[in-house]
């Protein structure tokens, strides 16, 4: 991925999505275009207009914590967007994330088996582990049968992704289709920023940009965002909707997955139709184990 494109593609939507009200900028009417000027973005930051203007025709390289940290407050970045933006400015220093060595892209394996032990002892919610890609690598037996519409018969590792924009069902899987969309791509935005090097998600971004006109619309947007922990509402084939409780936890052992589990309120129709999926899932799926 270009950097200093990414950089100022990245920028300039930040800066649009800013009002002069909410800067407490008043009397700047006559505007051509949404959000803030460069020259506001850098007075807010207390930079020269020259060198926000450098900045955001992706000329990041060098920029030191207090200038990223400045502008951040000046363009009203949440938590997620200030670690995106500093992220690109480790890349365009050739920095790793972190000051961790890159991250090999290597080709989706069988995990553990005490990562597979670990996911077969969560029995009540659904359990997965994926990868940055939204490669679907591990699960336990409830999350083989909640996510069978997008496993399938197997043969190509099933991935979140491509199952939410090119396969029609997940319109049907997913009735927040238009929410959980959003979520995905600004999930895989933040990735990319966290390893601008990782070729299988950029052929992961390049093959749904090229077949999907929703993702790349949303791509060109920019927005990023964490998974962390939330609510969800699922209509799965066999059991009809549920609504989850999900939290996502980093694996330390393998940089880049995340373990997620998802569970259903104790004594409520979801956990009552989870159950059920979970009878359905002993008769009809082999143990992984």
């Amino acid at each position: 991925m270009d950097n200093k494109a990414e950089v100022r593609e990245f920028l300039m939507t930040r800066r649009a999505k800013v009002s002069p009200e909410e800067a407490g900028i008043t009397g700047g009417g006559n505007r051509r275009v949404a959000g803030l000027r460069r020259s506001e973005v850098a007075a807010l930051a207390g930079l020269s207009v020259e060198y926000y203007a450098r900045i955001e025709r992706g000329a990041i390289g060098g920029a030191s914590s207090s200038v990223l940290d400045a502008l951040s407050r000046a363009l009203r970045l949440d938590d997620t967007e200030h670690a995106h933006l500093l992220d690109l400015a480790r890349a365009a220093d050739g920095v790793p994330t972190s000051g961790r060595p890159r991250r090999k892209t290597v080709r989706a394996a069988a995990p553990r088996i005490s990562l597979q032990w670990a996911l077969d002892s969560i029995t009540d919610g659904v359990a997965f582990v994926r990868n940055q890609r939204q490669d679907l690598l591990a699960t336990n037996n409830l999350g083989k049968a909640f996510y069978a519409p997008i496993i399938g018969d197997g043969g190509r590792v099933p991935n979140l992704a491509r199952f939410q924009f090119l396969d029609p069902v997940s319109r049907e899987f997913y009735p927040d289709w238009d929410a959980f969309a959003q979520m995905c791509v600004s999930i895989m935005r933040a990735e990319a920023g966290r390893d601008p090097h990782d070729k299988g998600l950029q052929d992961l971004v390049g093959e749904l940009s090229t077949r999907d006109e929703t993702f790349r619309t949303l791509w060109g947007a920019h927005n990023v965002r964490s998974h962390g922990a939330g609510k969800k509402r699922f209509n799965h084939p066999i059991v009809g909707e549920v609504h989850l409780a999900y939290e996502e936890l980093v694996i330390t052992a393998d940089p880049g997955s995340i373990l997620m589990v998802y569970t259903a309120e104790p004594g409520s129709p979801s956990a009552e139709r989870l159950h059920l999926l979970g009878s359905w899932a002993a008769e009809h799926i082999p143990s992984s184990s």
